[in-house]
């Protein structure tokens, strides 16, 4: 069972939390964070028992943090064709805040690179439950749901690696913007306006 975290611990990764988004971990050492946050290496290993659990825990806390912002953000929504587009503004939002730098590191680091990819597998997964229930509703055309979302999932992981955005030119934002329409304009019943 892990403690509670005392008041500065979770101020702490919070700091720790913003300072990797900003500019990555790989090249940070222990004496590095603990000089830049202001505290004691003996503070860091109480979080954790070197600086790649740091990044795992750091890492974790963010993908855990953005998840429940965005679950948060389409709490209220029924229409399932606004969910899945503040969805995907969500997913866009929380992905401004990292850095090329930060989506780098955790892709070369294997430990952060598995949080990243259960992060897009969930992603994934939140996207087929809400093409299959589109469809049980009558909302969307019949289509393969997981093979809809398992494009969409590949999609999203190239966004967030900055795979697509590169090669498209493009920010995050507008990838995401464009993966939304693309789903609701291929999910669209015929004859069905989207306005409905």
């Amino acid at each position: 069972m892990t403690r509670a975290l005392t008041q500065r611990q979770a101020e702490l990764l919070t700091r720790l939390e913003a300072l990797f988004l900003t500019e990555g971990f790989g090249h940070l050492t222990l004496d590095d964070i603990a000089g830049r946050l202001h505290c004691s290496k003996s503070t860091l290993y109480a979080l954790a028992g070197s600086k790649e659990q740091l990044a795992v825990r750091v890492v974790g806390r963010y993908f855990k943090g953005a998840a429940e912002r965005i679950e948060k953000r389409i709490a209220g929504l029924s229409d399932v064709r606004k969910r899945i587009g503040s969805y995907l503004a969500g997913a866009a939002e929380e992905l401004n805040k990292a850095s090329a730098a930060f989506i780098a590191d955790v892709s070369d680091f294997p430990p952060t690179r598995a949080t990243y990819e259960r992060n897009a597998r969930a992603a994934a997964e939140r996207i087929k439950a809400f093409i299959q229930d589109g469809v049980e509703r009558h909302v969307f055309r019949e289509v393969h749901a997981t093979l809809f979302a398992e494009m969409a999932g590949l999609l999203i992981e190239s966004i967030q690696t900055g795979v697509l955005t590169k090669r498209a030119g493009v920010s995050d934002a507008e990838a995401f913007t464009a993966l939304g329409e693309l789903l609701l304009d291929g999910l669209q019943r015929s004859g069905a306006s989207q306005k409905e």
